[in-house]
């Protein structure tokens, strides 16, 4: 796994995504607001748009989620799996804070 920085973490607002292309990947990064950091593919499985990033973040119980802005399927931030349809995920990528940067590993 290579990590690369992506951001500062200050620039992270919690409960909002934003979008990163990293070695040709596409890359959503939420921080919640416990500051938990999370990373998983932008695409839209659904749909094929890359759009994740721009989903609503939220809970189902006690899993960290995000909804796509399109159809609004549920995401699992940890796990990448679709809460609405198992059988459907978005890669999961490693993510931590170092120094102050936000780096997500690929």
């Amino acid at each position: 796994m290579t990590w690369t920085a992506v951001c500062a973490c200050a620039d992270l607002e919690p409960e909002r995504g934003v979008a990163a292309l990293i070695g040709g990947e596409q890359v959503a990064l939420f921080r919640t607001f416990d500051g938990a950091l999370y990373a998983i593919g932008n695409q839209d499985p659904f749909t094929g748009a890359f759009v994740l990033s721009r989903g609503i973040v939220g809970t189902r119980g006690d899993i960290p989620t995000v909804a796509s802005p399109l159809h609004k399927q549920v995401f699992d931030l940890r796990t990448g799996v679709c809460l609405d349809d198992e059988t459907t995920a978005v890669p999961v990528f490693g993510v931590r804070e170092r120094g102050g940067q936000v780096e997500v590993g690929i």
